[in-house]
């Protein structure tokens, strides 16, 4: 065999479609050529589902180059595009889709060479997975397996290989201490390094900072400073500055938790500025997540032992490779490549990880190599824990701190701990939760491939021992048969539910089809709780009566193994004891989930509870359904954070660049920042402080207002995108309200904006994940993106590579049941404006992230409301004109960013 055999490759983009033949001649081709050749003879391809995806066929298959890179260089970062590959590679940068043909010819002769070089870094374990790749039939199967080498010495496996953690002593209570402004200037300006920038608002957001880190004055009453530090002032390295000082004196962590994952990431990269020495940042800053985010490697173990098949066999494989290289096993936003999961199936990823409370803990055999136990020991021992939200409040919902208790929390992107408080204190009794209470009971479903992981199989052996605990999850598996089961959202469809609970379902999915409007929309319905059918009302209550049977059993085997804890008896090894304590705390979280499902359909049959707000809902994804379930949700999410998570906490400092609201009325007004944030429902009033941006908005900024684009044009609407993407060479971010315009408007400009050498890329259309689509745009100047939310929030792109943002329409809140009762709670139509401009806010906080930055904002729509442009920061220029003027203005003002091609 050759040592660089070459093979055709084909690149498809909404340009056309080029084929290069195994000498390297490159030619463009129809469709139909294309798919034919590819159908007969294995092409080079880079990610295989966007190329069909833009070719029109979606049985394509080829030899993927970024598999091959997910073998050859695990746990390395590569943009998924041509120039990202070469960059990652060391190879010069193709310029054109014609050079991109040779260029995957070019790299995969690079990649299947690296596998004989004697510098390669990640050999160890390549022949064992190259030898099971191939017997798997994997595309580079034969070309990888002939050129890894058999190692010299035998290997130990990879789950022998993976390092060990070690327990430690707990820490002692944190120490009262107080801490000097002084320090906190030296600190923060040995995180800024000499020579730097003096910057006045963060000497002073540092200090003011430091009121978090205050000893408490009584319980239950923490100090809590709001904090606001517009764009550029350097928020990060401001409180990094007196949270390391405490964490130091006191010898207790910080806990730094964000909302979205990027910032998660951002701020693991600043704390190297306080550790440099990448050993001592290992063991002072800890990132942490979920239990779902991590590989289980339990899960693993049954993958690659033949519980996966077909494609998602060769993905265990390649995640294996992965797990012997990765920092701290985070499959979802860490250093597993998001893009890999997009080449397989997502249910392979979701297979992998902890997403069922079905950890074994001390019983695993993988137990002192888990990633999980690893970052959660780590944690004890950090200064600085790099957490989210979510994993916060959970914690505190849980009342243990898995690792340390955190009695010092600094909520970063603190505009959002409203919807994460939303999110973590809500409450839904669906058929997806049903299931999985019965799975986590009984394990799967008979006939489900992998090893039984239900309460039964794991705690049968030990209450063996035991006749009393051996009842009760007897009585437990019995009650859990009358869940829904596999297949009730068919069974629902079809008007023959089976058991007490699939019937609630069924009568809840009536009542929705009867009272909402549009139900042959295709879109999720839901309904208001109120004038029920009589059949929601009967099947309510025999559905009470069913869980209330869980309930018993469930309250006594907690109560048998926590005796069994406090009197251990002689067989009660250590493994044998964190089963059962594992088991125990996940008896504890269900019966608080079945209590609140008890409360929601008590509720059926009687009054409203003021402080909250209940509905129907069937879920629906282009007409077909999802779910059906009954939801539940605080009117006034912060009244449980400040009770759960503030509270207990000795300070905490909650900070954003858009915290405050902003209206025409009061542009300083904390009162709704206060109450979104929880510290209404405080003792004492929080400090604050503000500081605004240091960019000079008026000159690196222009906000556009089009008025002349009717709402409901799709043409008229995609014609605007186009040419203002056009004007700005690329660049641009188009944020949207609605999938369905999106997908309209994407589909109508793509091709003809590739043609002019600006590639689009777009959330919901591309086989791609967010996170990958935002490396990918911000790798190409030339590149434009369009989403939805999740790029409104959570996008950090300066430079150039973001130079433009158009949002199709004001961002109304959706007039969900949901926002109906908050909107009459907390004010009306004023509530619909503050949620409205603090979405504005942050859309408009994508465009400047550095002083050299310049960009245009637009926003288009004929009848914006003037109160509303006061989210945008003071002294920009607000214009309200015609295409065809905004985009004479987009061409002017950026003409020295564009980019040449």
């Amino acid at each position: 065999m050759a040592d660089q055999p070459i093979y055709p490759s084909l690149v498809a983009s909404h340009a056309g479609l080029w084929l290069a033949g195994p000498d390297g001649e490159v030619q463009r081709v129809r469709r139909g050529d294309a798919i034919r050749r590819a159908a007969d003879t294995p092409h080079l391809l880079l990610n295989a589902p966007l190329t069909a995806s833009r070719l029109g066929y979606p049985e394509l298959s080829g030899m993927d180059l970024l598999e091959l890179y997910a073998f050859v260089h695990p746990a390395s970062f590569a943009v998924p595009t041509p120039r990202g590959l070469a960059k990652a590679l060391g190879l010069e940068a193709p310029r054109g889709e014609e050079a991109e043909a040779r260029f995957l010819q070019a790299a995969a002769a690079k990649l299947l060479a690296t596998l004989g070089s004697p510098n390669w870094a990640e050999r160890y374990g390549a022949h064992a997975a190259a030898s099971s790749l191939n017997r798997l039939r994997w595309s580079w199967g034969t070309e990888v397996a002939a050129r890894v080498a058999r190692p010299e010495k035998p290997e130990r496996g990879l789950f022998q290989a993976l390092p060990k953690w070690e327990d430690s002593a707990p820490r002692p209570k944190p120490r009262d201490v107080t801490l000097d402004p002084n320090a906190v200037d030296s600190r923060l300006d040995a995180l800024l390094g000499a020579g730097s920038e003096e910057r006045p608002g963060q000497r002073a957001y540092a200090r003011s900072a430091t009121h978090a880190f205050a000893p408490r004055r009584a319980a239950g009453v923490p100090n809590v400073a709001l904090s606001e530090a517009g764009t550029g002032i350097g928020k990060t390295l401001g409180y990094l500055a007196p949270a390391s000082l405490w964490a130091e004196a006191a010898d207790a962590p910080v806990w730094l938790s964000t909302y979205t994952k990027a910032l998660q990431r951002q701020l693991d990269a600043e704390t190297a500025r306080l550790y440099p020495d990448p050993e001592v940042k290992r063991r002072r800053a800890v990132v942490r997540k979920g239990r779902e985010n991590y590989l289980c490697l339990l899960n693993l173990e049954d993958a690659v032992q033949g519980a996966f098949q077909g494609r998602a066999a060769i993905f265990s494989q390649l995640a294996a490779r992965w797990a012997a290289f990765t920092r701290d096993g985070d499959m979802i936003g860490g250093d597993f490549p998001g893009w890999l999961v997009t080449l397989f199936q997502r249910s392979a990823l979701t297979s992998l990880t902890d997403r069922r409370g079905e950890c074994v803990y001390a019983g695993c055999p993988h137990f002192r190599s888990c990633f999980i136990e690893r970052a959660t020991r780590a944690s004890a021992q950090a200064d600085l824990v790099i957490a989210n939200h979510a994993l916060v409040m959970v914690n505190a919902v849980r009342g243990r701190a898995e690792g340390s208790a955190a009695t010092r929390i600094v909520f970063d992107e603190g505009h959002h701990l409203f919807d994460a408080a939303d999110s973590t204190f809500a409450l839904a009794l669906t058929g997806a939760e049903a299931i999985e209470l019965r799975r986590w009971i009984i394990g799967p479903e008979k006939g489900s491939r992998g090893r039984r992981r239900g309460l039964s199989a794991r705690l049968s052996d030990l209450l063996s021992y035991d006749e009393e605990g051996a009842e009760a999850l007897d009585a437990a598996v019995e009650a859990s048969r009358e869940m829904p089961a596999d297949g009730w959202l068919s069974r629902l469809a079809e008007g023959a539910p089976d058991g007490p609970i699939e019937a609630l379902l069924a009568a809840v999915r009536a009542h929705v089809y009867a009272r909402a409007e549009a139900p042959d929309s295709g879109y999720g319905l839901e309904t208001e709780v109120a004038n029920l059918l009589p059949q929601v009302v009967d099947a309510a209550g025999t559905a009470s009566i069913a869980l209330e049977r869980l309930v018993k059993p469930f309250a006594k085997l907690e109560a048998r193994l926590v005796a069994l804890l406090e009197e251990p008896p002689d067989w009660l090894d250590i493994a044998a004891r964190a089963r059962v304590e594992g088991a125990a705390s996940g008896l504890r979280l269900r019966q608080a989930m079945l209590a609140g499902w008890l409360g929601l359909l008590a509720r059926l049959a009687g009054p409203a509870d003021p402080d909250f707000v209940d509905w129907f809902a069937v879920d629906r994804i282009d007409g077909s359904e999802r779910g059906v379930g009954l939801h539940r949700h605080w009117l006034d999410p912060t009244k449980p954070l400040a009770k759960a998570v503030l509270e207990p906490a000795h300070g905490v400092l909650v900070t954003s660049a858009t915290l405050r609201s902003r209206g025409s009325e009061a542009t300083d007004d904390w009162r709704d920042t206060e109450m979104r944030t929880g510290a209404t429902h405080l003792p004492l009033p929080p400090a604050r402080f503000a500081a605004d941006s240091p960019f000079d908005y008026a000159r690196q900024s222009r906000v556009i207002v089009v008025n002349d684009i009717k709402r409901g044009d799709i043409p008229a609407l995609a014609g605007a995108y186009r040419t203002l993407i056009e004007a700005a060479g690329g660049g641009t971010l188009g944020l949207f309200t609605a999938i369905a315009r999106l997908r309209a408007v994407h589909a109508r400009i793509a091709d003809g904006l590739a043609q002019a050498g600006l590639p689009l890329y777009a959330q919901h259309v591309d086989p791609i994940d967010t996170g990958t689509l935002v490396d990918i745009f911000r790798a190409d100047a030339h590149a434009s993106l369009l989403g939805t939310d999740a790029l409104r929030d959570g996008v950090d792109v300066p430079g150039q590579s973001l130079r433009l943002v158009v949002m199709e329409g004001v961002p109304w809140p959706r007039p969900t049941v949901l926002h109906a009762a908050r909107r009459a709670a907390f004010g009306g139509a004023a509530y619909d404006d503050l949620v409205t401009m603090g979405r504005l806010a942050q859309a408009f906080g994508r465009l400047i992230r550095r002083g050299t930055d310049k960009g245009v904002f637009v926003l288009l729509g004929a009848a914006v409301p003037s109160r509303l442009l006061a989210a945008f920061p003071a002294g920009v220029t607000v214009e309200r004109v015609g295409l065809a003027q905004a985009v004479a203005t987009v061409r002017q003002l950026l003409a020295d960013e564009r980019v040449d091609a």
